[in-house]
């Protein structure tokens, strides 16, 4: 994996009237901490981490945090928060990490090829949409793919038989599925509700005169007006 350079200013004040001054200037707020890193408060442009949050590995991508007093951090992207309706990027978290320590992460996981088994009318479940993995920092990949092709209805693929790069250990049990051909539901949810011909009604309309039952309307009929 590439390290990705993103520049940073220390930060002075804080609060909100000191981010909408920096955020008009073209800044958002940061910070950056680590087990050995006390909080730091520093500045970045949005649209510099756009680029990496873009970029093949987004949100697992490693960043040398480069300050301007010459300092230097690795860092990965913790969080990030856009604002609800501009839908721009107005806060980031940045976490230090070490290239010779193992990080925890989730990657991106997909499924190629058209199951045997959805040929045949099955359905392909996805169980994850990414996986967690341990692995030092620049060996992350990008994206981890199986090929279910072969998968034919009602088999499974286990995270045993994920073919992963050398280092990267699936943090999942071996017998973990993380994708199924499903058998195709019978009958959908309007069709389960049809009564079946010759079938009772749910409830008879009650008859002429009857009282009504507790806590219910009396019939049409009976209403008399108030004079």
């Amino acid at each position: 994996m590439e390290i990705i350079k993103l520049n940073a200013t220390r930060r002075e004040e804080s609060g909100k009237s000191a981010s909408s001054r920096l955020r008009r200037a073209g800044q958002i707020p940061a910070i950056a901490y680590g087990r050995e890193l006390a909080p730091l408060s520093v500045a970045v442009s949005p649209k510099a981490l756009l680029q990496v949050l873009g970029s093949d590995h987004g949100k697992n991508s490693v960043v040398e945090l480069a300050i301007e007093n010459g300092e230097t951090l690795t860092v990965m992207v913790r969080d990030y928060d856009y604002h609800p309706v501009s839908r721009e990027l107005v806060h980031a978290d940045f976490i230090q990490v070490k290239l010779d320590q193992p990080v925890d992460v989730h990657v991106p996981f997909r499924c190629v090829g058209k199951p045997k088994g959805v040929v045949t009318g099955g359905v392909l479940q996805q169980i994850f949409r990414t996986i967690p993995v341990r692995c030092l920092p620049e060996k992350i990949p990008s994206f981890i793919e199986i090929d279910v092709t072969e998968l034919d209805l009602g088999e499974s693929y286990k995270a045993s038989g994920l073919n992963l790069p050398e280092g990267v250990k699936a943090l999942l049990s071996d017998d973990q599925t993380i994708a199924v051909v499903n058998a195709p539901e019978k009958a959908g949810p309007e069709e389960e509700a049809k009564p079946a011909a010759g079938a009772p009604a749910a409830a008879a309309a009650p008859a002429a005169g009857a009282a009504p039952a507790k806590g219910g309307a009396a019939p049409a009929g009976d209403k008399k007006d108030k004079k």
